[in-house]
């Protein structure tokens, strides 16, 4: 059913679900798997704290998403699945746009995004890259939720 396969990555927890059932779907479907990691350049060209560092900033966000693609990468291998990675800088689109159109370049049939479920105020003034990207694709997307907390044992008084 799914022949080409994108995947999204950052080195979370989310998105390393989102990962594990990529990995597991293509397995399934024999299909070539595209793992990607985004880096966004506005976050600290944006953040008045880095001040003159921000080309310091950005070597280090390129430096962190080679690892996080190498660590991806290795664990497809280890599935045996056929893959490609690719990594994509973005100064001026948000990280929805960049995934829906390296999905379209790619010919995705699907896309997997891990989603950390944020609701409420936390969605509204950090946005969600995953809504954008349902919005906009026009093939499926699976959305992998984070793990649920687990709800804190209540402590007895005496």
């Amino acid at each position: 059913m799914f022949k080409r396969i994108l995947v999204a990555v950052d080195g979370s927890e989310t998105a390393n679900r989102g990962l594990k059932t990529a990995i597991g779907l293509a397995r399934e479907q024999e299909a070539l798997l595209q793992v990607l990691h985004v880096i966004d350049e506005r976050v600290p060209a944006l953040n008045p704290e880095v001040g003159v560092y921000v080309d310091d900033m950005i070597r280090l966000l390129r430096e962190g998403g080679k690892k996080i693609l190498a660590t991806a990468d290795a664990q497809v291998a280890k599935a045996g699945v056929r893959s490609q990675s690719v990594s994509v800088e973005t100064m001026g689109l948000p990280v929805a746009d960049v995934v829906v159109e390296q999905a379209k370049k790619f010919r995705a049939d699907l896309i997997v995004l891990g989603t950390h479920g944020r609701r409420g105020m936390s969605r509204l003034v950090m946005g969600s890259d995953a809504e954008g990207v349902v919005r906009q694709s026009t093939v499926p997307v699976l959305l992998v939720k984070a793990p649920a907390a687990e709800p804190k044992a209540k402590s007895k008084s005496k």
